[in-house]
């Protein structure tokens, strides 16, 4: 038995055997010669699985093993038709949730801007100031998604004195029990009631600009937006308009719409703090992320099931 594993860009994976049984690794781009009997294909948030490259795998794979812990690089209908599991790696949520907090305080405090008056030289007893935030406790936090991304960074909101009121599909009385958050079910009522808007759903074609321009007119004047969760949650023209009329106040965004491009009008503005989709990026997640993508196909190699069935 040979154990072979296909791969949407080369990673620094460490020797892998299954049973004694070295795995075998490529890079799916260098063509599926000798690779015609893999079972898995190794990719990640970064490269899409469409339909036309999940029809050229070969029939042999049964598992698509993201690094990430969402899916919506994949095409899971496509999987499904072909019988392919897909697992990804849930283990992004406390450094996602610290760097959603760091994005609210920047955004409201006006980090970005006054670093970059700090840095320009022109700070001086004749402009001993430069941008005027706003405070953060006593905010009402509005969570769009509680799931557990969205819980972790309600538990961070509690530590600053905020009230925090969530938004989703369904109510959560259990997260409820640990986490004082109260759920609101109309989304437009829990738009207007924000000072703060956080997002956390999941991108599907419901939630795609669950943020668009008339729900943004929602929103309080002045609040802060930030989004940590996938980019095409908002319409960012929308939000950019929003932003140059002033009914927004600022936002934080690590996630964008057409990213790497990230729209000229957010690049302009002092009031936006950008981050390029660092969620995730610290050297203990990393690590875990990849552990746990390794640990998936191993336990698919071994058990015919991944750790975590994404589909």
């Amino acid at each position: 038995m040979s154990y072979k594993v296909l791969m949407s860009r080369e990673l620094p994976l460490p020797p892998l055997n299954v049973n004694g049984v070295s795995i075998e690794t490529r890079v799916m781009g260098a063509g599926c010669e000798g690779f015609e009997d893999a079972q898995v294909y190794l990719t990640t948030a970064l490269d899409k699985a469409d339909e036309q490259l999940i029809e050229s795998l070969p029939d042999s794979v049964g598992l698509i093993a993201n690094i990430g812990v969402g899916t919506d690089n994949i095409d899971i209908d496509a999987a499904r038709a072909r019988g392919i599991l897909v697992s990804n790696t849930p283990v992004v949520t406390e450094d996602t949730a610290d760097l959603a907090f760091a994005l609210i305080l920047s955004a409201c405090r006006r980090i970005t801007a006054n670093e970059k008056f700090a840095r320009s030289g022109d700070w001086s007893s004749a402009r001993p100031l430069a941008m005027m935030g706003q405070s953060v406790h006593g905010k009402t936090l509005g969570i769009l998604g509680f799931g557990a991304i969205g819980q972790a960074v309600a538990r961070r909101a509690i530590g600053f004195g905020m009230k925090a009121i969530y938004h989703g599909p369904s109510h959560k009385p259990d997260a409820e029990k640990e986490i004082p958050a109260t759920y609101v079910s109309d989304l437009k009522s829990f738009l207007s009631t924000c000072d703060i808007l956080t997002l956390h759903c999941p991108l599907t074609p419901q939630t795609r600009h669950i943020l668009n321009a008339k729900r943004l007119t929602y929103l309080k004047p002045r609040t802060v937006v930030v989004n940590t969760g996938r980019g095409e949650l908002i319409d960012e023209a929308a939000l950019v308009a929003a932003l140059q009329s002033g009914h927004i106040a600022a936002a934080g965004l690590d996630v964008f719409e057409g990213e790497p491009t990230i729209h000229p009008g957010l690049l302009a503005m002092s009031n936006v703090t950008l981050t390029p989709h660092i969620g995730s990026a610290t050297q203990e997640c990393r690590s875990q992320m990849a552990m746990r993508a390794i640990g998936n196909i191993m336990n698919f190699l071994e058990h015919e099931k991944p750790i975590d069935v994404a589909n």
